[in-house]
């Protein structure tokens, strides 16, 4: 017999794991969204574009947090000579994961 309490906790666990669903997706999106704005702040070429933009999702796994998609960006636009600011980046990243959050949730 099932109590209460575990058809609670058993909703609890359901929305935990949407909520890192939707994280997960977010953050994903926002690379992607921070990847084509490296790319056109760096001048790449449209057929460089796309594989960019894969190494900047895939920065993403080397460690949690975001410091290891900064640190890639931020040392590709140093090496192409674009000098964009940390706390522009910061910034930026911030401005692009409240969009893609707000994206994913309108997607339900």
């Amino acid at each position: 017999m099932s109590s209460g309490f575990d058809e609670r906790e058993e909703g609890f666990e359901t929305q935990f794991k949407l909520e890192q669903e939707q994280k997960f997706r977010a953050t994903a999106r926002r690379n992607k969204m921070l990847g084509h704005w490296a790319a056109e702040k760096m001048g790449l070429p449209a057929d460089e574009v796309e594989a960019y933009v894969v190494d900047v999702v895939k920065s993403d796994f080397e460690e949690t947090g975001d410091d290891d998609v900064f640190r890639k960006v931020k040392g590709d636009l140093d090496a192409k000579g674009v000098g964009v600011p940390d706390q522009e980046l910061r910034e930026m990243m911030n401005t692009l994961m409240d969009k893609a959050a707000r994206e994913i949730h309108d997607q339900g």
